[in-house]
């Protein structure tokens, strides 16, 4: 295909997946549970975090999540203190358990209370095209706290040659307002334009096959060349390929 050809191709399966319906197979779903700003991107970014794994369980354990925290994560986060860890003991999602869900809320409300909130934070390093230094000062203002050591490994950091799959796909949610219902668009601060796709081992099979990719490593590497074929096909809202990527390669097994 020539670029004509392949952006009209991924145009039309982001047609296809960038719609209501792709909401009830993906974590996004617990997100939007929720109507207020800030219980959205707290319960975003606590189930972003633990998306990895089998879907199924990412949903059910990101339900969870926020019946632990009363189905009010703000309100949970704001008024967070060390007698609520017993009663998260028993969480568990692969290798992040309990212990490090204390940690999270108790740094989320650091946040709120110091730095202005996720977004503030977050956009206070954005770039112009690029939210990956913002990852990386926003990752090192989470663990400004005392923490065990084990937890800093749940928020990946792309100046460490991460891709950050989880943590762009937060921002993703956030950020970018697709007027389809799946993302929220609710940071008006970021532009759409800096987001980078979720690079994981579907998006980046497909992407190769597609001649998008050719690094074989799913890194932060692959993710600058992976941005610089989809801002060519659309510099104002690359990360909508992610649908096309995604959906090709879970559903179409393409």
């Amino acid at each position: 295909m020539n670029k004509a050809e392949l952006k009209s191709f991924l145009d039309e399966k982001v047609h296809i997946y960038n719609n209501p319906n792709f909401i009830d197979t993906d974590p996004i779903q617990i997100p939007h549970l929720f109507t207020v700003k800030k219980d959205i991107e707290i319960a975003g970014f606590l189930v972003a975090t633990i998306a990895w794994g089998n879907r199924k369980s990412i949903i059910n354990n990101g339900n969870r999540l926020v019946e632990l925290m009363g189905n009010s994560p703000y309100d949970f986060v704001m008024n967070f203190s060390e007698r609520h860890s017993e009663s998260l003991s028993s969480f568990v999602h692969r290798t992040f358990n309990g212990a490090d869900l204390a940690y999270f809320l108790k740094s989320l409300q650091n946040i709120y209370k110091n730095h202005g909130g996720l977004e503030t934070l977050f956009a206070k390093y954005a770039e112009r095209d690029s939210m990956q230094p913002a990852i990386h000062h926003f990752k090192k203002a989470f663990f400004e706290l005392p923490h065990l050591p084990r937890t800093p490994k749940h928020i990946s950091d792309p100046f460490k040659n991460s891709a950050a799959k989880r943590i762009n796909m937060f921002l993703r949610w956030m950020v970018r307002n697709d007027t389809a219902g799946v993302d929220f668009g609710i940071w008006k601060s970021i532009s759409p334009s800096a987001l980078s796709c979720p690079l994981d081992v579907h998006s980046g099979n497909v992407a190769r096959k597609l001649n998008l990719l050719k690094r074989k490593q799913n890194d932060a590497k692959a993710l600058m060349e992976l941005d610089k074929s989809l801002r060519k096909l659309d510099p104002n809202d690359p990360v909508k390929y992610d649908f096309a990527l995604f959906g090709l390669g879970v559903f179409e097994r393409f």
